[in-house]
């Protein structure tokens, strides 16, 4: 009986330390923007595949500039399709990988109820003092924003109002600490499972801007990592989709 529970003690360490020799970690680069969706995710992720998801968080230019400086991330979710495709001409990606993962939608937000209509007509009565954007120059949602805005014919008088956040959370950050009235967000950020999570907002028409095409891509640092390639084969998944369309993504 003693050499039986010695043989399957050590055959029950094998099977851990084969598991644990297969699990992996992948240092995940994510747009703001995909902060609420990919902590979702990552559970689901975690559990499935044994791998573990490391994610930071930016702007998607402020991203970009870190993965050329060299940051160690493996996998890269751009809240733009252009960035990516900027980095597959630098060849700064394993070919073949980049995909659309998500198709995001702008929101005019105000933490108060009935303060933003289903119309944005609020923009146009201009009875607030600050309007909350992101900066278009890093932030894709930040550029819809700006595009919006032209679409309304609203930049010049609007423009002394507007507070720019480096990236799309401090732009939402700024309006639900109160800093300002309303803002320019990702829906993600303010919407789960169907409805607004608080507040008021205008669901921005995709036909005011420039599409939010979400890419995803497996960097070079990622080539031969077995969680890198996991976590991009389960974001193309079912249970990825559900979560990602729970937030107010497309797909």
């Amino acid at each position: 009986m003693k050499l039986f529970n010695t043989r399957l003690a050590l055959a029950l360490v094998a099977c851990f330390a084969a598991h644990g020799a297969m699990a992996d970690e992948v240092q995940v680069a994510v747009a703001a923007n995909f902060t609420a969706p990919i902590d979702a995710i990552a559970k689901g992720f975690e559990k499935d595949t044994g791998h573990k998801l490391v994610a930071s968080y930016g702007a998607t230019g402020q991203l970009y500039t870190q993965i050329k400086n060299g940051a160690p991330f493996e996998v890269f979710l751009s809240a733009d399709d252009t960035t990516p495709a900027k980095l597959e001409q630098e060849n700064e990606i394993v070919a073949g990988s980049r995909f659309t993962y998500a198709i995001g939608t702008l929101a005019l937000w105000s933490p108060q109820t009935g303060y933003v209509d289903d119309q944005g007509a609020v923009l146009k009565k201009n009875a607030f003092t600050h309007l909350s954007i992101a900066n278009p120059k890093t932030a894709p949602y930040g550029l819809a924003a700006t595009q919006v805005l032209d679409k309304l014919a609203l930049t010049d008088t609007l423009k002394p109002k507007i507070v720019e956040g480096q990236n799309i959370t401090q732009a939402y950050q700024f309006v639900s600490s109160g800093n300002a009235e309303l803002g320019f967000v990702a829906l993600s950020q303010v919407y789960k499972d169907g409805k607004l999570t608080s507040g008021s907002a205008w669901i921005v028409p995709a036909s005011m801007h420039e599409p939010i095409r979400q890419d995803a891509v497996i960097l070079n640092k990622g080539k031969d990592s077995a969680a890198a390639k996991a976590l991009v084969e389960y974001l193309k998944g079912p249970k990825a989709a559900a979560v990602i369309k729970s937030f107010g993504y497309q797909l």
